[in-house]
């Protein structure tokens, strides 16, 4: 079974305004409330590509309730605890002649509602996966998606961390299945400026060097790389497109990896089946369909 956690979901407030004027009125064109955070987001796609998952995480107040409607609506399962202060966040992303986001704090989540969730991860068993993605209320211990990855390595359970920077790197001594960095977080992790694909490779295999198994790095319009833990490194481009939405795309590419893993084991073609789940996240106002990853999959073969 596979299991995706986010720990500070939202809803994303998305508004379109010709030429936004700062300090005066402003009226929307368009809107779109959608369930939002990186985890969710890894459900949404799986579902969509045909590969069940269930959703953990907390929420809160009427928000949290919007979160769980709208998470149930998209045909995913959710297992999310509800806290019982404050509300979830929205996070507001105005398009204009540029685009700008306003991302809420979200609800602050207590000992014991952590202490739910641990318990909850106990009950995972060799062979499940379980993706971590995203940021993390401040509320929270800032070791635990360290702790999670310890305790689900003693459990042979597969782990996905798709997180920046410390996140990221404090999990890597218990040897996670793949982390996710994007090159712009890979130059934060090394403090340096990656010139192209051999700094890449280099820098992600530092991190092997570390105890991840496998390392992906997404590029955006330029594609990804995959070093494997075969020691093959996997280079990919991205099908060209106009990008439509960024929000969501390193998400499915994370989706898109795992669908074309656990289906056939083959590195080159998981690799492509995220890539065209990202890019078709990218080119759609919402998440990626099965049909519109289908599509840029054809091509890319």
């Amino acid at each position: 079974m596979i299991y995706t956690l986010t720990c500070n979901p939202s809803l994303d407030y998305i508004v379109t305004v010709k030429n936004f004027t700062i300090g005066g009125m402003n009226r929307t064109e368009n809107e779109r409330i959608l369930p939002g955070g990186k985890g969710i987001n890894v459900s949404i796609v799986l579902k969509n590509l045909g590969v069940s998952s269930t959703i953990l995480g907390f929420i809160a107040g009427f928000t949290g309730e919007e979160i769980r409607k709208k998470i149930r609506e998209a045909g995913c399962t959710e297992e999310l605890i509800s806290v019982g202060q404050g509300w979830s966040r929205i996070n507001m992303k105005l398009r204009s002649c540029s685009e700008s986001e306003i991302n809420g704090q979200g609800p602050p989540i207590g000992s014991d509602a952590v202490a739910e969730l641990l318990n909850r991860l106990e009950t995972l068993e060799k062979g499940d996966v379980l993706v971590l993605a995203g940021s993390i209320p401040n509320s929270m211990p800032d070791t635990i998606y360290r702790d999670i990855t310890r305790r689900m390595s003693e459990k042979k359970v597969m782990v996905i961390v798709d997180a920046a920077k410390d996140l990221l790197v404090s999990v890597l001594d218990y040897h996670p299945f793949l982390i996710k960095p994007n090159h712009h977080e890979l130059s934060e992790i090394f403090r340096k400026d990656l010139q192209g694909p051999d700094d890449i490779v280099r820098c992600a295999r530092k991190l092997q060097n570390r105890g991840a198994r496998n390392v992906l790095v997404s590029m955006a319009e330029a594609g990804a790389i995959l070093v494997s833990e075969t020691g093959k490194v996997f280079i990919s481009a991205a099908p060209k497109g106009s990008v439509v939405n960024s929000v969501g795309a390193g998400d499915s590419m994370v989706a898109g990896f795992m669908a074309g893993y656990f289906s056939e084991g083959d590195y080159q073609k998981s690799l492509h089946m995220g890539i065209a789940a990202g890019s078709a996240s990218a080119f759609s106002e919402e998440l990626a369909s099965r049909e519109e990853i289908e599509a840029l999959l054809s091509g890319m073969k």
